[in-house]
């Protein structure tokens, strides 16, 4: 669609989402009052509110009332909720407990730089861990990372990670996650997967397959998790 032939408030939701996306307005900043909002981009209150309430269903503002909007900050709690789809049989979301095994830099296979928009040999930050429900592994994830947008990126490993993945990108980086795509195979547990996930080799797996975006809709983001459905099961609400 031509530009300029989009709705006036999904055109001023894009403004304002490269603002976010440019550092402009940081994690936690106050965005300017409406009525001041709209006359600096020449539109209608009316409009405004509607390219506002957009971005507050991306979770991307978070308005209080007699206090103002401000842009949303990434938390492990709003991370789980959002990006989180695990669930047990009995229908309970559990707070994941996660153990980076490995993490290492080295150059993009062409497979991995196609996922990632990247050339074939840029760096790539690669790490594996392992996420427990009740004390019991569940979950195996690989991540991979262009390594120009996470300078220096390094985890402790075997050590529990005290914060979500998604909070470090955001705090640490300056990257907020603002969308992801799955896709979900069946897959049989190989003999490495399966004793580090405690299942016996050729134990059905779920695997799925992610590719998560920046505010600007730059892939930043690939991850391989590997579940473990015995007792759990992924869940997604579709609207």
């Amino acid at each position: 669609m031509n530009p300029a032939r989009r709705p006036l408030y999904a055109q001023t939701e894009e403004i304002l989402t490269r603002r976010i996306a440019e550092g402009t307005w940081p994690p936690g900043a106050l965005i300017p009052a409406e009525a001041e909002l709209a006359v600096e981009l020449g539109v209608s209150p009316g409009t405004l509110r509607k390219a506002l309430a957009a971005l507050e269903r991306r979770r991307l503002i978070e308005r209080h009332q007699g206090r103002g909007t401000y842009v949303a900050a990434h938390t492990s709690e709003r991370a789980l909720f959002h990006f989180f789809r695990v669930f047990d049989v009995e229908g309970r979301k559990h707070t994941p407990t996660s153990f980076v095994l490995d993490c290492r830099t080295g150059p993009a296979t062409p497979e991995e730089a196609a996922a990632l928009a990247l050339d074939q040999g840029d760096a790539v930050h690669r790490v594996e861990r392992i996420r427990a429900l009740a004390g019991e592994p569940v979950i195996l994830e690989r991540i991979l990372l262009p390594a120009m947008r996470f300078p220096g990126f390094a985890l402790p490993l075997l050590r529990e990670m005290e914060d979500e993945l998604y909070v470090l990108y955001q705090r640490d980086y300056g990257v907020t996650i603002g969308r992801a795509e799955e896709w979900l195979a069946a897959i049989g547990a190989s003999e490495t997967q399966a004793a580090k996930l405690r299942v016996w080799p050729g134990a059905p797996l779920l695997e799925i397959s992610r590719v998560a975006y920046d505010l600007a809709d730059r892939p930043v983001e690939r991850r391989l998790t590997l579940l473990d459905s015995r007792l759990h099961r992924y869940h997604a609400t579709l609207d």
